[in-house]
């Protein structure tokens, strides 16, 4: 019989050998190894970041924010992009639609931009240690460490195993949530003059809320039609769409319900 070791070796080859063969030498994709020390690294940084920040003043990081986040705004808008042509082109259903796995250049393309996608959420790590640097602490919520922590690994094994497909809507989705965020964020990186112009923001949660039950929706309906799309991967979606709505749900409900009920009083 197996040891539980060669057990453990048997499943970590299945999860090398099994994934999309055309993404496998890509950046962080073939083994979950580097996606797991960045996500470790993560956890520290976040962990021991603001007792070292203790006795230190904030870091003044105003030209940095500015560019970083106009760069992800341009990022996002490649990729919006990117995922809708792609889609288009393709022919892409927009209820279901299986991964192609041939090399053709729609197919190559609709990889390419999964990949950037997923890149963009290991360079979106940086929003937390800027909180950290500029002694935010009060945004280092759990919403915040748990989202961020856990889209490196959902879209590790996106683009590993279904680099398109299905997945391609909740990263055109999610490109156009985050152009209008990052835009927020630059705009609100000049300082408080700018406050005035920024009074949408309660806005953008909605719109982040709306994306999550949009996802919810696709994915049940994905779950019970006949798709040729993992099973196993419309669950976690699923589960992940849902925490997201609860956790979601429950800051915008304490940043704008909660707030202006206590004014009332």
């Amino acid at each position: 019989a197996l040891t539980m070791w060669q057990k453990l070796q048997l499943f970590y080859q299945g999860i090398l050998e099994n994934g999309d063969k055309r993404t496998d030498n890509w950046p962080l994709v073939y083994s979950p190894v580097p996606i797991s020390c960045i996500f470790l690294c993560y956890l520290v940084v976040v962990w021991l970041g603001p007792a070292m920040m203790a006795k230190r003043q904030p870091v003044n990081l105003k030209p940095v924010m500015i560019v970083y986040n106009f760069a992800m705004v341009g990022l996002s808008a490649y990729m919006f992009y990117e995922f809708t042509a792609s889609a288009w082109l393709a022919r892409y259903s927009l209820l279901c639609q299986s991964v192609d796995y041939s090399s053709r250049p729609l197919a190559m393309r609709m990889a390419r931009v999964c990949w950037w996608f997923y890149f963009s959420k290991v360079l979106e790590l940086s929003d937390t240690i800027f909180f950290i640097l500029r002694k935010k602490n009060s945004q280092l919520t759990f919403l915040h460490v748990y989202h961020h922590a856990t889209m490196i690994f959902n879209w590790w094994a996106g683009v590993k195993y279904v680099a398109g497909g299905q997945s391609f809507l909740i990263g055109l989705i999610n490109s156009l949530v985050h152009v209008v965020m990052y835009l927020y964020y630059g705009l609100a990186a000049f300082g408080p003059n700018m406050s005035k112009y920024l009074w949408w923001k309660h806005y953008l949660t909605s719109l982040q809320l709306l994306q999550f039950v949009t996802v919810t929706i696709h994915t049940t309906y994905n779950l019970f039609a006949d798709c040729d799309f993992p099973d196993s991967m419309n669950m976690v979606v699923l589960a992940y769409s849902l925490s997201l709505i609860a956790l979601f749900s429950n800051f915008y409900y304490h940043s704008y319900v909660a707030k202006k009920k206590g004014k009332k009083t």
